[in-house]
């Protein structure tokens, strides 16, 4: 993004954007929802005696910005919506980046229009990552696919959610060849199954390893150690007060 595209610095709560010929437009600051309080320094565990145990903190996620967005966001997700029927204007805006939220249904229509389109022109797709939410019901699992347009220096986040019972997302592989490598690696740590996936195998984990390590309800710890016969505990068994 080049410096005139970003949005000026403002207040978060009453952020400025340059709106072209127009004058400048107050933004509203994003809704926030809290889903719970974490407690402690790693929200679960026995204490310590740093003063880290007595802290309180409420987790915001998935915040959904107000319009206007600012700077090119506007544009994108307008495009976008004439470009898929039925997509809803459902976007986070922070950190001077943009996420929009797809249904599963819609993912390929949605990558397609982003990649194909003349006015988007995301070319490529440089990761795709996972993250486990587990009190989040019916959306426990998230995949997040991170674009880029090489044509107009932007990046762009599309996120999608899926539930534990049915983590099937269709793989994006058709229009991004080269997700292939971070599809296998998003089903090996959060077990995500990406339908029509060319070799949706383990690629960090051993083939016949048992679940999906960065899943929240993984355990912390506890691999027994090769050779020795002794076992490593989860951290928050290391220590009691």
């Amino acid at each position: 993004m080049s410096p005139s595209d970003k949005p000026s610095a403002a207040d978060p709560s009453d952020r400025k954007i340059d709106a072209g010929n127009a004058s400048d437009v107050a933004v509203p600051a994003a809704s926030a929802q809290t889903v719970t309080t974490r407690q402690g320094m790693w929200g679960s565990g026995s204490g310590d005696v740093s003063g880290f145990g007595g802290i309180s903190r409420p987790v915001v996620r998935h915040r959904r910005a107000q319009r206007p967005y600012g700077s090119w966001f506007d544009q994108v997700v307008d495009r976008l919506l004439a470009l898929v029927p039925g997509l809803d204007d459902q976007v986070n805006y922070d950190h001077d980046e943009l996420t929009i939220y797809v249904d599963r249904q819609q993912l390929l229509a949605v990558a397609r229009a982003c990649r194909d389109d003349a006015h988007l022109r995301f070319e490529t797709c440089p990761s795709v990552s996972g993250a486990h939410f587990p009190d989040e019901a019916g959306g426990q699992l998230h995949v997040i696919y991170n674009l880029l347009s090489m044509t107009h220096n932007r990046r762009l986040r599309l996120e999608v959610a899926v539930s534990d019972d049915d983590p099937s997302i269709d793989s994006v592989t058709s229009v991004y060849p080269h997700a292939n490598w971070h599809e296998r690696e998003t089903w090996d740590m959060f077990g995500v199954i990406f339908e029509g996936h060319p070799g949706l195998t383990r690629i960090l984990m051993p083939d016949d390893w048992d679940g999906h390590p960065l899943r929240k309800d993984y355990p912390l710890g506890g691999v027994p150690i090769e050779f020795k016969g002794a076992q490593v505990p989860p951290p928050d068994q290391r220590r009691s007060y």
